[in-house]
């Protein structure tokens, strides 16, 4: 379901823009699915709830912009690897005094460090020319460990837990009026043996969400990259009775062509199981 520009409105709603992993491919062969790197919109009531700041996070900020309201949000990364963070010098609701961005995350605690220095680097010289103290909307940044429970607005439970990539990773359950959504995204499983911690985000959740990033078949070549399988992701939906699997974080070399191979296998191995796309609104 697409519903253009604005901003879908009800209880809860999940909008994809950015559904790729490593970094942005924008083409001709990736036009159906998208080639924006990680960025998902969730709604909760008039709450909004952003997890991960990668290319898709510049549309969706010039949708706010679009909107003519003033903006508060929470944005959640998974970890701060380069394409889950390159949108916030492009988010455009950043550059408003009136707005409001709180920005969260789960893993940097133990290696000593923090989110708003990690931002602070990628936007510094001479890697981006503008320093992060150019933004004008009320930043706020909050660190915690992967494995808390946070309730960040009123109404909203988000469960955290770490995950199995280099430098750390956090995976989330959101909790609001009655529904569960799981993101769990930049994580690699062991072969044979499901993650007791994304069975634990993953349990009976109405939408999950998964780092889907290869193939079984292509997973030795990049075993410790820190990512998984569709497959895989399937095979934890079922064991945790997630209602509706949605396979997330695509392969920069997987065109539209195998994307849609993979919808239809992964139709088959579970009925229902749908493939991110841009533009993707969810609404369970």
């Amino acid at each position: 379901m697409h519903k253009g520009p604005g901003l879908v409105q009800s209880d809860l709603t999940i909008r994809f823009w950015g559904v790729r992993g490593s970094i942005p491919c924008p083409g001709p062969d990736t036009v159906r699915y998208g080639g924006n790197t990680s960025c998902v919109e969730v709604r909760c009531g008039r709450h909004l709830m952003i997890f991960d700041g990668g290319s898709g996070l510049r549309p969706l900020g010039n949708a706010l912009v679009a909107g003519g309201r003033p903006v508060d949000l929470d944005l959640f990364y998974s970890h701060t690897h380069l394409d889950h963070i390159v949108g916030l010098p492009f988010f455009a609701p950043a550059y408003s005094a009136g707005n409001r961005i709180r920005i969260w995350a789960g893993h940097l605690q133990p290696a000593g460090s923090d989110i708003r220095s990690v931002l602070e680097k990628m936007m510094s010289a001479p890697l981006f020319p503008i320093p992060i103290d150019i933004l004008t909307a009320r930043l706020d940044f909050q660190d915690f460990a992967a494995g808390e429970t946070l309730t960040p607005r009123s109404g909203v439970k988000l469960v955290t837990a770490p995950l199995n990539h280099p430098n750390g990773a956090t995976g989330y359950r959101l909790e609001f009026a009655g529904k569960s959504v799981a993101y769990i995204t930049d994580t690699e499983h062991h072969a044979g043996k499901s993650d007791p911690e994304v069975l634990k985000l993953m349990h009976r959740a109405d939408v999950a969400i998964y780092d889907s990033s290869y193939t079984d078949e292509e997973y030795p070549a990049h075993r410790h990259w820190g990512h998984s399988t569709w497959e895989e992701g399937v095979r934890l939906a079922k064991k945790a009775q997630v209602k509706q699997f949605v396979i997330f974080h695509h392969d920069p070399g997987h065109n539209d062509m195998m994307m849609d191979q993979i919808a239809t296998d992964a139709a088959k191995m579970r009925a229902g199981t749908i493939v991110a796309r841009e533009g993707l609104v969810l609404q369970p």
